[in-house]
């Protein structure tokens, strides 16, 4: 048998009571796994399945060829949030989404974990612009984020800045906010005025749709910005 301890990022019903989940662990990085009965009426531990909580999993040994490694045990690790804010549920879901998007291919596994809870805490301190530093931070260890430089607009297309604004949303303003970000240590600290962090999200998105190939906006991003209006 082999235990992880791991992130839920998404998981689908399967069967009657069973369930395919996708998971990302600090050692393995994405995986999926089936579970069965989870779904049972008498099962409690259906509740387990909520975005990105921390769970540790026991894994069956034996596995057929072309098929999922099965969950034999499923317990919560740390968990000491009740899960009845509405606002910080929304970011989760959100965030769930995102990095379940973006992760597949990921090999820096244990920075990753890392930032995840770096992420849960501030989010969990009622930081609800945590996801913004989240989905920044992710940018950045993927490789994929741009350098810091004098000139006054980001390019999104090219991942750069210029002398000469190229897109709509990246104004000199929003621009500047990319720098902030760059530059900062400890962006979580970073606050942002309700304006400029719907932008400061939108603009994150649209780059990530640039520089990502398949990444869609994650459905739930607009409850988060009803949660903002």
């Amino acid at each position: 048998m082999t235990t992880l301890i791991c992130y839920l990022l998404s998981h689908v019903r399967y069967g009657d009571d069973g369930a395919v989940v996708n998971c990302f662990s600090e050692k393995h990085g994405y995986q999926s796994f089936f579970i069965s009965k989870i779904y049972a009426p008498r099962n409690k531990k259906k509740s387990f399945l909520f975005p990105l909580r921390e769970m540790q999993i026991t894994l069956n040994s034996a596995r057929s060829r072309n098929s999922l490694q099965t969950i034999s045990k499923i317990e919560t690790v740390n968990s000491t949030y009740e899960y009845s804010d509405i606002n910080i549920n929304s970011i989760l879901f959100f965030a769930a989404d995102f990095l379940h998007q973006v992760l597949r291919e990921e090999q820096n596994h244990a920075a990753i974990y890392t930032e995840i809870s770096n992420f849960l805490g501030q989010l969990y301190r009622k930081n609800l612009d945590a996801h913004i530093g989240l989905v920044f931070k992710i940018l950045q260890k993927q490789g994929i984020s741009p350098l810091h430089s004098d000139l006054p607009f980001l390019n999104p297309e090219e991942g750069n800045f210029g002398s000469v604004q190229s897109a709509q949303l990246f104004d000199e303003e929003l621009s500047g906010v990319w720098k902030n970000y760059i530059a900062e240590e400890n962006i979580y600290q970073i606050k942002l005025s309700r304006n400029i962090r719907k932008k400061m999200i939108d603009s994150l998105m649209q780059y990530y749709q640039l520089h990502y190939e398949g990444f869609r906006e994650p459905v739930s991003l607009a409850v988060i910005q009803q949660i903002y209006d």
